[in-house]
């Protein structure tokens, strides 16, 4: 598959590799050290000590995930119930646990330690399944988020076209590291994390179906697809001698397609817009698209590809064009502009826009986006340091495909719901972002605190000093600690978190301020801790829930109750998905009276995606902005008065 031309042992490339990937390792799971350690020492040093042998399922060797124990489960959970229960929810729930634990809980247990004893990881399977596969939703908004890459300014078409052929080459090269197995293992100090997600980006299409959907893999495919107009082209990227394509033969190749597409006199219907849709929806005409043996072929081509690659045309708006970004990138903004210019159940899918705006939407399924944001900065290092990996031309230049794709008139009539189901979508999505100046994580650190925690906690100051309540808060941790680790829920919102943003918000004495700070963010530094070591609430009480439907048992009360279902209707989705470059990942909340608020923590600046739902009167991202914005300032203003003093430069 390596060209003679693509250097392997580049070390300024593969040194950048390595700084990146560790980089994006701390920032999106580690904690501090110490307290990891000190976790690690009371709760999993047996079984990490004790790991398996390697296997072709676990290569690297790595231990299994631990089922947590159920007395310990639902402590932390209690803990967690408590700031959105009055006393009297709060002792029903008690009363409730307490029954759980005493009753059913203990079979329950049991059965799933039982599962988990003949798995390399009790969770993964489920987790794909119930999280991911058997979700109804569109993936577009409520599932695949969008990374805004830096804004290009384009000259010419050329320029555009020149540029998109230098991302192409950036993505295959980084493909070629994967296959040569020359990606840097990341690691939470001496651990080694799971890397296998990084071998499911390329080439990996959801496959939809009605009820649940499946996942079809491509790794060693040699070619891309390129869309244009709605239209599909097949670009090989590889000779038959399996030589990538230099840059400028990548170029040749679009500019073929782009020449067939302009004169093309039948243009074909929009049918990516019917993987916009909701899943069913697109099942059944997915199963009507497939009866046509020429539909299928091209599906099947699509769905093979090692990613696509989309050029977009302009998308008119009254927004600045950071948030056109945002929506051009999580939605392509609807049937009138870019939402059919897409395949949303490719894993990965790069876009160009001919107004300089660029990135990359990916659906969620197969992998976090810890590895999407190193593959992020490598691309933007790519194109930026001008490399040419891809500098020779090979012999045997294949030709790009048209890919055609019809629609009978039952496909006619689900594009016609799919558009308009997508652009009442789009209408109801506010995006937004902060792109905050006055200090970064450098400044955070000199208090000596963890800038995650810090930035959770301030997430949470804004919500409440809006909702005058506590929002309960997802943030994603992974668990690649382990093998086929994917995540664990990190719950912000604590007894602590609201003692700060009550202290913040109607107390007088600073020092006090600081004080709940510093406490609330040690608070969530304990949860983060716990959380990548699989020992959070949500997937263990997830795993009984489930364990009880596979054998038939009556779900336990527990479930029901507003302390599950309050502190599981998380308000606030958030995550850390950091990049060296002024590029962040943004999507839709969880929830229709919620906020999405993924953000990137650079050394002396700050970047937020958000979002919410113009449906609900409550909510609104421009005024979560600006008050996060606040809340950012005098949390700085607070510390710059009373907490750690600076270091002297002596």
């Amino acid at each position: 598959m390596l060209s003679e031309s693509f250097s392997l042992e580049n070390p300024e490339m593969l040194k950048f590799l390595y700084a990146t990937q560790q980089a994006a390792a701390k920032q999106c799971l580690v904690p501090e050290r110490a307290l990891l350690q000190q976790f690690l020492r009371a709760n999993v040093c047996a079984a990490v000590q004790s790991r398996p042998k390697t296997s072709a399922t676990n290569p690297q060797g790595l231990p299994y995930l631990p089922v947590p124990k159920l007395e310990d489960t639902l402590a932390k959970f209690l803990k967690s119930v408590e700031p959105h229960l009055d006393s009297k929810a709060l002792a029903r729930t008690q009363a409730l646990a307490k029954e759980f634990e005493t009753g059913v809980g203990p079979k329950l247990q049991k059965l799933l330690e039982e599962h988990a004893s003949k798995k390399e990881n009790w969770l993964s399977d489920w987790w794909l399944q119930c999280a991911y596969l058997e979700y109804r939703d569109p993936v577009v908004v409520w599932s695949s988020p969008g990374l805004v890459f830096p804004q290009r300014k384009f000259k010419s078409e050329e320029d555009r076209l020149v540029f998109t052929s230098k991302v192409i080459s950036a993505a295959l090269t980084y493909k070629n590291l994967i296959d040569a197995k020359k990606i840097p293992t990341e690691m939470a100090g001496k651990m080694p994390l799971d890397m296998q997600q990084y071998n499911k980006i390329f080439g990996t299409c959801r496959i939809p179906g009605l009820e649940r959907d499946n996942l079809s893999f491509h790794p060693d495919s040699r070619h891309i697809v390129l869309v244009i107009d709605n239209e599909y082209y097949k670009i090989p990227v590889f000779n038959k001698a399996k030589e990538v394509l230099s840059e400028n033969q990548i170029l040749s190749q679009i500019k073929k397609c782009l020449n067939e597409q302009k004169g093309r006199k039948i243009k074909s219907a929009p049918i990516g817009l019917l993987s916009t849709d909701k899943r069913d929806n697109w099942g059944k005409a997915y199963a009507e698209l497939m009866s046509d043996p020429k539909n299928k072929a091209s599906v099947r081509e699509i769905q093979s590809s090692l990613f696509t690659i989309s050029l977009d045309k302009f998308m008119s708006s009254d927004k600045d064009d950071i948030v056109t970004a945002e929506h051009q990138l999580i939605h392509g903004g609807g049937s009138k502009f870019n939402a059919g210019n897409r395949w949303y159940d490719k894993t990965l899918q790069l876009v160009v826009g001919n107004s300089g705006i660029n990135g990359l939407t990916y659906e969620h399924s197969p992998a976090e986006g810890g590895p999407i944001a190193v593959l992020t900065d490598f691309i933007i290092n790519y194109v930026d340091s001008n490399r040419k990996e891809n500098a020779n031309d090979v012999k045997d230049l294949p030709h790009p495909e048209h890919l055609p794709l019809y629609a009978n008139s039952s496909v006619k009539e689900a594009l016609s719901v799919a558009a308009s189901n997508i652009d009442a979508l789009v209408a109801n999505l506010d995006m937004n972002y902060l792109h905050f100046t006055k200090y970064g994580k450098n400044f955070i650190k000199t208090q000596k605190m963890s800038p995650d925690s810090y930035v959770q906690m301030a997430i949470q100051y804004a919500f409440y000093r809006l909702h005058k309540v506590p929002g309960a808060h997802y943030e994603s941790a992974q668990t690649r600690l382990y093998v086929h680790g994917r995540t664990e829920t990190i719950r912000s919102c604590s007894n602590e978190s609201v003692a700060f943003a009550k202290a913040m918000t109607e107390g007088r004495d600073e020092k006090e301020k600081v004080e709940k700070l510093k406490a609330a963010v040690n608070a969530h530094k304990k949860y983060v801790a716990a959380a990548v070591q699989g020992f959070g609430v949500d997937r263990h009480l997830l795993g009984l829930k489930l364990i009880a439907n596979a054998n038939k048992i009556p779900l336990p009360e527990l479930y029901t109750d507003d302390g599950y279902k309050k502190s599981s209707y998380m308000r606030l989705s958030t995550s850390n998905v950091s990049s060296k470059y002024d590029a962040f990942m943004c999507y839709g909340p969880l929830v229709e009276d919620g906020y999405g608020c993924c953000y990137n923590l650079k050394n002396d600046d700050l970047w937020f995606g958000v979002s919410s739902m113009r449906s609900c009167k409550e909510t609104n991202s421009e005024k979560f902005k600006v008050v996060l914005s606040e809340c950012l300032t005098h949390m700085y203003e607070l510390l710059s008065k009373h907490g750690e003093p600076p270091k002297s430069k002596l």
